[in-house]
């Protein structure tokens, strides 16, 4: 057969990548700024105006969102797989040092206090995110420091108090006449920095600043081990599970959505939830409740108070204690990852504890009484990046006795819909691999659409991983789109690679068509769109899903549990 693959012939982006991974194999850290060069000809979706004089403030936003608020102070950032490795690399205490993270990335990071951050790493995909990441940064914080390095600039921050209640919306407007730039974007920064972002700029104003960074250790044997001592852990915390004789159904979503609908407890809460909205709920939220209660708008109660019960438990956190002991009461077990390892949290789920009465009743499928005789555990991961997810499938698989079923819930962008839609793909071309995947998807539209209130769902769509969410450009982009790939993202390829070594007596092959279509098991990969890349970079993961989030995320976590509840079900009748 004719293969027709997404040629990117994007020497840049190559040209980049071998750049930084070849600097990287020096004993000593390599320095930020000699990766700008490359990094500016590569053209990112992502960094647009990486080029010019103003800073290019969706890029920035980007970056601030994924790296620890320690950065601004950060001169080297040390990767490794494990507390072995950095100790071996003369960092015996990094556990000891200030934990720090950041909202939009999650990866376990250690800050020494002055100058050093120490980061724990799962795959080479996060060598892919992370360096490009701290490139921008230094572009764009260098464009900010030259903008903000004007006698009257200056003089305006030096008279906001340090730490002030709130960065008056006259001082951005000011800000924006002093160096001829837009009011909204400065108040994009205070929306992040709130009260102490005065004195931030007045110090990228004052100080240089250069970042360097340095990779401890970087063989697939180092990932291999990290990953395994991981799953180790896991282990150890479940010791009255075997999972060497029990049916797995392994998933891959986040930490909220899986235990929410089987556990139902936010919906217990509907009163404490109707008081907190009350007495401390934001405007916007308080009305969409009442919409929904009056059904003045099609959302879903249910989803809304999955979403409100989060809030409540920031501003109550004593409440998660009585929230997990009602999950360990359905059989929900979280196991956190060792602060020695890195940061993929573990939810092990005992199918015959699930009590229906208390289940979302989106869940309550003919016949679910009889899952209290199933001996079949869920085994849910909060996703990892890129091929830290062949890492950790392959090692649960070589530890359990049987794999059901696997089911991806993630977040991709798309080349054809909108923010909030849902794509199925069945076919998956893999950046890492080089290979084109063929694999019968167990999902269609229909098992998505009862579900999914604002958004549409695409079936029968062609996805694409790509190693980075740095590396593409308006090319490469344009390139998967004349060939039929619309759907973005970066673990599909990797989960497929695994499968492939699940039911294949070898590893996976390079640069193939790989068919998939018959596995003795069922496979479930859905996407939602969180980001519309051919918008230039505006939205491009700038924004955040917030309530309306919750829409496509409990739409396709209803649809992967219902398929999974279904797949057990017809196994005990048979």
């Amino acid at each position: 057969m004719d293969r027709t693959i997404p040629t990117s012939a994007n020497e840049d982006i190559q040209l980049y990548m071998r750049t930084y991974y070849s600097l990287l194999r020096s004993t000593s850290p390599v320095q930020i700024k000699t990766l700008i060069e490359a990094h500016k000809r590569m053209r990112s979706a992502l960094h647009v105006h990486a080029n010019d004089i103003f800073p290019d403030w969706s890029a920035l936003t980007y970056t601030l969102l994924r790296l620890p608020d320690c950065i601004h102070d950060v001169q080297l950032v040390v990767m490794g797989q494990s507390q072995d490795v950095f100790a071996m690399h003369g960092y015996p205490d990094v556990q000891h040092w200030q934990q720090v993270s950041s909202p939009g990335r999650r990866r376990r990071s250690f800050f020494d206090g002055e100058h050093t951050l120490a980061v724990y790493i799962t795959s080479r995909s996060d060598i892919d995110d992370l360096v490009p990441m701290l490139t921008a940064y230094q572009i764009e914080r260098q464009k900010l420091s030259t903008l903000l390095n004007r006698p009257p600039v200056l003089a305006l921050l030096q008279k906001i108090p340090e730490r002030a209640d709130s960065f008056a919306q006259t001082a951005c407007q000011r800000l924006a006449e002093l160096t001829d730039t837009d009011a909204t974007d400065w108040q994009r920064l205070h929306d992040l920095w709130g009260s102490g972002m005065a004195p931030r700029l007045l110090k990228m104003a004052q100080t240089g600043h250069t970042l360097a960074i340095r990779s401890l250790s970087g063989s697939l044997t180092d990932y291999r081990r990290a990953t395994r001592r991981w799953w180790e852990n896991v282990e150890r915390r479940v010791m009255d599970f075997d999972f060497e004789s029990r049916p797995v159904y392994f998933v891959s979503s986040n930490t909220h959505s899986l235990a929410n609908l089987l556990s139902g407890y936010p919906l217990l809460q509907e009163n404490n939830l109707h008081t907190l909205l009350h007495e401390r709920g934001s405007e916007a939220l308080l009305q969409e409740y009442h919409d929904i209660i009056k059904e003045h708008v099609p959302s879903r109660l249910e989803n809304f108070l999955y979403y409100a019960w989060k809030k409540y438990e920031n501003v109550h956190p004593e409440a998660a204690v009585e929230r997990i002991a009602h999950e360990r009461s359905q059989g929900i077990l979280r196991i956190p990852s060792a602060l020695n390892a890195f940061d993929i949290e573990v939810q092990v789920i005992e199918l015959n504890r699930v009590q229906s009465q208390w289940a979302d009743t989106r869940l309550r499928l003919p016949g679910i009484e009889k899952l209290a005789r199933s001996n079949a555990l869920i085994v849910n991961i909060d996703y990892p990046l890129g091929m830290g997810a062949y890492q950790v499938l392959n090692e649960i698989s070589r530890s359990c006795a049987e794999i059901r079923g696997v089911y991806i819930m993630g977040k991709a962008a798309t080349l054809n819909g909108r923010i909030g839609d849902v794509v199925i793909p069945n076919v998956v071309h893999d950046e890492h691999s080089l290979n084109t995947y063929l694999f019968t998807n167990c999902f269609c539209a229909d098992d998505v659409a009862s579900y999914l209130v604002y958004g549409s769902v695409l079936d029968n769509q062609k996805a694409i991983t790509v190693p980075g969410t740095f590396l593409q450009n308006a090319d490469y982009m344009t390139v998967f789109y004349e060939e039929g790939y619309t759907d973005m993202e970066m673990e599909a390829g990797p989960y497929l690679s695994s499968i492939y070594e699940m039911v294949r007596p070898k590893r996976h092959p390079y640069n193939q068509i790989v068919n998939l279509t018959s596995t003795p098991f069922p496979i479930g990969i859905l996407h939602y769109a969180s980001d519309t890349p051919f918008s230039k970079g505006k939205n491009l993961g700038s924004k955040n899903l917030s309530y309306f989030g919750m829409d496509p995320t409990y739409a396709t976590m209803v649809a992967i549990l219902r398929a999974l509840l279904q797949q057990e079900l017809t196994q005990l009748d048979s």
